[in-house]
Formats: C-alpha cells, sequence, structure tokens
C-alpha cells in the first residue's frame, strides 16, 4: 500500500530539504532561460530559513521526504504574492503543484485576509503557465528582464465563497 502526501505548513528543520529540492527543481528553469544564476538557484539556508520564519510556507511530504513545497505572503494591500511552486520530478504531473496552489491560496485567504492572488513566470515556462491558467489566473503583465527572459505577471481574486469560508 502507497503512502499519501501529505501538505503542512514548513518548519525550520525543513529548510535543508526544502532548499535541496528547489536546486533540484530549478535547473530546468535555468536551462530553458540559460541562465544559471536565478535566484532559487543562489538562495543561502539562511535566507530560506528567515522566510520560513516571516511568511507562509508549506511542504508536500511523502513520509518524511519533502517532495513540494510553495511559499507566500500578503501584502498591505491585500495581494498575496506567491511563489516558489517546487515538485519533485517524480511527483510532477500528477496533480500536487495544483494541490499546493490551492493549500496556499486558502491559507492566506483565510489567516492573512488575502483579496487576489499575484504570482510569475517565465514567458517560455509552458506547464507553469498551463497550470495557472487551469487554476483561474489570468496574465496581467509581461516584464522583459532580459534578452532570454521576460516574466509573465498572472493573478486571480479570492472567490467570495472561499473569502468567507465555505
Amino acid at each position: 500500500m502507497g503512502m499519501s502526501v501529505t501538505i503542512d505548513p514548513a518548519t525550520a528543520q525543513d529548510a535543508e530539504q526544502i532548499l535541496k529540492l528547489q536546486y533540484l527543481c530549478y535547473q530546468s528553469e535555468a536551462e530553458l532561460y540559460g541562465d544559471y544564476s536565478i535566484e532559487p538557484l543562489t538562495e543561502t539556508l539562511a535566507a530560506l530559513r528567515t522566510e520560513i520564519a516571516e511568511t507562509c510556507v508549506l511542504v508536500a511530504r511523502l513520509g518524511t521526504e519533502v517532495v513540494g513545497a510553495v511559499r507566500g505572503r500578503v501584502d498591505a494591500d491585500g495581494t498575496a504574492c506567491i511563489g516558489r511552486l517546487i515538485v519533485h520530478p517524480r511527483m510532477q504531473r500528477h496533480g500536487l503543484g495544483g494541490r499546493l496552489l490551492v493549500a496556499i491560496e486558502a491559507r492566506l485567504a483565510a489567516e492573512r485576509d488575502a483579496a487576489r492572488y499575484r504570482l510569475f513566470t517565465g514567458h517560455r515556462s509552458e506547464g507553469n503557465l498551463r497550470l495557472y491558467r487551469r487554476l483561474g489566473y489570468a496574465p496581467v503583465a509581461t516584464e522583459e528582464v532580459s534578452r532570454h527572459l521576460s516574466l509573465v505577471t498572472l493573478e486571480k481574486e479570492v472567490s467570495a465563497s472561499l473569502a468567507a469560508g465555505v
């Protein structure tokens, strides 16, 4: 019988596993854009521990192994900024990324009064763009970062039923 994947708040003890998974997961993004100096590949363990302490970080666990993670914070205007959605390559394409995104949306709306969600991804990251559109996100801006990379910003409003806790 297989184990179920659970989604829980991250703890400081998860930081090392999250950082290793993040490094693994962002290799394909770095290759896609020809840039191995992207922030997810250069983040320090200390910076990640600070983020776990100060923001909302969720992890997906298979037993004791961290197989996914996502982060979010809510700005003063009620915008929840969601980022660093990662899923172990062997666990991808099974709905875990969507589960993590829905879980952090619910937590940010319930605990931190989010009014809208915002995230971004690279313009060539078709899998990410498909997932975000399927979950109701719409592109609102594109920013050219370099000759090889444009970031697409996507947003969606918190649904009335979710905001009401239904």
